[in-house]
């Protein structure tokens, strides 16, 4: 019978670890970091900041979008940014919610 408890026991113990795990890893894919959204103002940030805090931008496009504010002034509007080389639709789209003028 005690063996028979403890094997429930395990089980139960086992689910709960096993759906806390994939909670976590929910939260992780969320685009936040411990409850804070991440937002960057692409018309004041310098590449650095850009590559770290935007989805799919390396060295070479965040500093294409410091050279471009530079040549061609401040982004008006966030679709703006796909004017950028290199820079389509669907990487401003990742990037959307993260993005301030």
């Amino acid at each position: 019978m005690k063996r028979i408890i403890s094997l429930i026991n395990s089980f139960f113990l086992a689910i709960i670890l096993f759906s806390s795990g994939a909670a976590l890893a929910e939260v992780k894919d969320s685009g936040k970091h411990e409850g804070i959204d991440v937002v960057i103002n692409i018309n004041e940030a310098e590449a650095e900041e850009l590559k770290t805090l935007l989805i799919g931008i390396g060295d070479s496009k965040a500093q294409a979008i410091v050279d471009y504010r530079k040549s061609n002034g401040k982004f008006v509007t966030v679709d703006d940014l796909s004017k950028v080389k290199g820079i389509g639709d669907k990487l401003v789209e990742k990037n959307r919610n993260r993005i301030i003028l």
